[in-house]
C-alpha cells in the first residue's frame, strides 16, 4: 500500500465483487492487488480473498472480508460530484439497478449497503446561491427527491 491514508471498507466475503463494480462504474478507479488470507480466521479459511486494494475515483481502499459482524450505513459515505443529469443518472442507475436501493436528497445504497450521494454539481451551487430564497427554494426541492433532477433544481431555483 503506497499510500499514507486508506479507507477500509467491511465486507462479508464480497470486497473483490464490490471493487470490480466501483472500477467498472466510477472513473478513476481500479483494482489493484488481492491478498489472500495466509491461514483460517474466523470469517474465511486459507487461501481466500482477505482484502482487496483498490480506488474508487482516485481514494485508495481496502477492501477487508471481515465477515458479517459490521454492516455499512449512512454515516460514511461516498459524494460523488457530477457535471450534468446524464452522468448524474449513469451512477444512479448503475448503483440502484445492481442490487442498489434509492434513498432520499440524492443519496443511494449498493447492494454491500455502502452509501453514495450522487451530487450534481448544479444541485450545490442552487442551494448555497447568495440569493437565499433561491437556496431555500432549490433545497425545498431536493427534499422531495430521490435521485436529483438538476431541471427541477434550476426551475425551482429561478422561482
Amino acid at each position: 500500500m503506497a499510500s499514507k491514508n486508506t479507507i477500509c471498507l467491511w465486507y462479508d466475503g464480497t470486497a473483490l465483487d464490490a471493487a470490480k463494480f466501483y472500477a467498472e462504474t466510477f472513473p478513476d478507479s481500479a483494482v489493484g492487488a488481492v491478498h489472500r488470507a495466509p491461514g483460517d480466521y474466523p470469517a474465511g479459511k486459507q487461501g481466500d480473498v482477505l482484502t482487496v486494494e483498490f480506488t474508487v475515483m482516485g481514494i485508495p481502499c481496502l477492501g477487508l472480508n471481515g465477515g458479517p459482524e459490521f454492516k455499512h450505513n449512512e454515516a460514511f459515505s461516498f459524494q460523488v460530484a457530477t457535471d450534468d443529469q446524464a452522468e448524474t443518472d449513469r451512477l444512479w442507475n448503475a448503483i440502484v439497478g445492481n442490487g442498489g436501493e434509492e434513498s432520499a436528497c440524492g443519496w443511494c445504497r449498493d447492494k454491500w449497503g455502502l452509501s453514495w450521494q450522487i451530487t450534481p454539481r448544479a444541485l450545490m451551487d442552487a442551494i448555497t446561491d447568495p440569493d437565499r430564497a433561491a437556496a431555500k427554494r432549490a433545497f425545498e426541492a431536493m427534499m422531495g427527491m430521490t435521485k436529483i433532477d438538476i431541471a427541477a433544481i434550476e426551475a425551482a431555483r429561478r422561482g
